[in-house]
């Protein structure tokens, strides 16, 4: 349902769209080509993913400064309304938007979502300190819940309860991401931990950018970790609503967060100084896992 420093590097963490992908590095990861995405649904699900890919680029990719940054998603915006309204769409990015216009008219994709994620990139460009659980999921909302929404759309899923399990899962995705990427996206500039959280903790700025493990920082990490799987286990029923190959997918996108966060604690949440990784084990565990969900 996975996007900090941002794409060109396999490595970099990407903070934006999540998606039902396996793991939680949203892009990497996004099921364009997934055995168990089903066929019919591949080209809309590439097309939803090239959408948010170019764009995540726009905002984060280059030498650009933040003006530039900001117009070009605003074009890209302009080019996202011409093309929902059946518009000539510019040359700049028509890779992106000519096969996204027939996915629209094909699905009635709503157009409002892939909104909400500029809105989210344009965010990225400007904001760089989060003063709030509430603001922090008021960024997922917009960075991360659309693609779950989006794909639930197209497996035909719409109903209320449905809904809000994909962005308890997406929004559990997205935290994941950040709390795994506290060693790049800080020296990057970006805070993603709520400052509240800091207060609550004894933490302040400068332990932050200096990337201070003490037991004030490790309190403050696992408290935001032991947030973002409760959201995980509140969404995780989902996977019996999700039909057929698109719902075991669903599984593992649970189980690799669930995997992510769990290794963050085995790090005993040193995550300001390491990054953990999924392997081949984990794969095999995430599997595992899923089989018994």
């Amino acid at each position: 349902m996975n996007q900090g420093s941002h794409s060109g590097n396999p490595e970099r963490p990407v903070h934006g769209a999540a998606g039902l992908a396996q793991g939680v590095s949203h892009y990497e990861n996004f099921p364009v080509a997934s055995f168990l995405c089903p066929p019919r649904l591949r080209p809309a699900i590439a097309a939803i993913y090239w959408f948010a890919r170019t764009a995540d680029d726009i905002a984060d990719e280059g030498d650009a400064d933040a003006h530039t940054r900001l117009a070009d998603l605003a074009a890209y915006h302009d080019d996202l309304l011409a093309c929902a309204a059946s518009r000539p769409v510019s040359m700049r990015w028509a890779a992106v938007f000519v096969p996204l216009k027939t996915v629209i008219a094909q699905f009635n994709l709503p157009v409002h979502l892939l909104a909400d994620l500029l809105s989210a990139f344009e965010q990225d460009v400007v904001k760089k300190r989060y003063s709030s659980q509430w603001d922090v999921l008021d960024y997922c909302r917009r960075s991360a819940n659309p693609v779950g929404r989006l794909l639930l759309h197209l497996y035909g899923v719409k109903d209320e309860a449905s809904l809000k399990r994909s962005d308890c899962i997406c929004t559990s995705l997205q935290l994941i991401n950040f709390w795994q990427d506290l060693n790049v996206d800080i020296p990057n500039g970006r805070i993603y931990l709520p400052a509240d959280s800091w207060a609550a903790h004894g933490v302040d700025e400068a332990m932050l950018l200096s990337r201070e493990i003490n037991p004030a920082t490790t309190a403050l990490v696992k408290a935001n970790v032991l947030w973002a799987k409760s959201l995980m286990r509140e969404g995780a029923p989902l996977v019996k609503a999700v039909p057929g190959r698109a719902g075991w997918e669903l599984r593992l996108v649970v189980q690799g967060g669930l995997r992510i966060a769990e290794k963050i604690e085995r790090l005993d949440f040193a995550t300001l100084q390491t990054r953990p990784k999924l392997n081949k084990w984990d794969a095999a565990v995430m599997g595992w896992r899923a089989l018994w969900m």
